[in-house]
């Protein structure tokens, strides 16, 4: 299994920090954030990662090379204009091949064991949900019976972490599109399956959340 780490974006909500950095080579305890994406694939077995790039991506590229330094292996696509998350996953598909694939944000830290994602799908993708944060209180869906839902209360997260099928991009006439505008019509067909996960998860946004 493949996985793709989404780290083409600048980080507006760190203000200053991101001026001079990309967002996923902020430091956290430490370590680059993008490295605790990097460390939870390698120690769940998955070791051939795609990361998107746009905004200051050199600087990516230079940290973290071709990935052996991480005992994985790192190829980039490469974004001259930042497609958002879905025209992001769309472009890189030709890497990331026929089969299902883990996607993940570069801006989390979480325990939750990738391991366990399902390498077989119901549908076209399986998401994991987690309680809203302060900056989310709404929540993104639903979660009913194991598939996700866009009336069940309560609303959970999207935590940023899950298996999607290529089948899901099928179609798509847009090249710059959120995925959630992928996300919705799937749901309406209940051909996305959910999880809740419950364990240490933070997404870091602001500069605060760095500490």
């Amino acid at each position: 299994m493949r996985a793709m780490i989404l780290a083409a974006g600048r980080g507006e909500r760190m203000k200053a920090l991101t001026q001079h950095t990309p967002k996923s080579l902020l430091r956290v305890q430490g370590s680059y954030l993008i490295e605790f994406a990097i460390d939870a694939l390698k120690r769940a077995g998955i070791l051939d990662i795609v990361i998107n790039i746009s905004y200051l991506g050199e600087q990516i590229k230079q940290v973290l090379g071709d990935g052996k330094q991480y005992g994985v292996s790192i190829i980039y696509s490469e974004e001259v204009e930042r497609l958002e998350t879905g025209g992001g996953i769309l472009k890189a598909l030709p890497l990331l091949g026929e089969k299902p694939f883990v996607v993940m944000s570069s801006d989390i830290i979480t325990d939750y064991p990738l391991h366990q994602l399902p390498k077989q799908l119901a549908g076209l993708g399986h998401l994991v949900m987690v309680d809203n944060p302060l900056f989310h209180p709404k929540g993104d869906f639903g979660l009913y019976e194991g598939y996700l839902t866009l009336d069940h209360q309560p609303a959970l997260t999207y935590a940023n972490i899950a298996v999607l099928h290529p089948h899901l991009f099928a179609g798509c006439a847009s090249r710059y599109f959120r995925l959630v505008e992928l996300l919705v019509p799937a749901i309406k067909k209940r051909q996305l399956t959910g999880e809740y996960y419950q364990g240490k998860w933070h997404n870091i946004g602001e500069p605060a959340d760095l500490t």
